[in-house]
């Protein structure tokens, strides 16, 4: 199983990313991937959640209305459309598979990670 997250970056507050997660080695149609992150001496924290079927989305209080995850089926894909960042945004950014259809955001029911992709929100 390969996690590949990517698109992270610097932007102004107020700007956009588009963050993209590329799935390989399991039935990518049958599990639900999270977005999660780890801002400095802060716990890792889940950002947002697809269901398998992609008709159910869970996002944190903090970033619901600015974010949006969807998922491409035939390039095994999600994305996190990441829009009005803010400096609280700036973290280092991971993408996970759970262990089912959907999460219960906890991080005990994700089984693999990706290796992270910095975000960092600054003037």
């Amino acid at each position: 199983v390969q996690l590949q997250a990517s698109g992270g970056g610097l932007v102004q507050p107020g700007g956009s990313l588009r963050l993209t997660c590329v799935a390989s080695g399991f039935a990518f149609d049958d599990y639900a991937i999270g977005w999660f992150r780890q801002a400095p001496g802060r716990e890792r924290e889940e950002v947002s959640c697809i269901s398998s079927s992609g008709g159910r989305a869970y996002y944190e209080d903090a970033v619901r209305g600015r974010f949006s995850i969807s998922r491409e089926y035939g390039k095994s894909t999600v994305y996190l459309q990441m829009n009005s960042l803010k400096p609280d945004d700036t973290a280092i950014y991971y993408c996970a598979v759970a262990r089912g259809a959907w999460s219960s955001s906890s991080e005990n029911d994700y089984t693999y990670w990706g290796q992270g992709t910095l975000v960092t929100v600054s003037s």
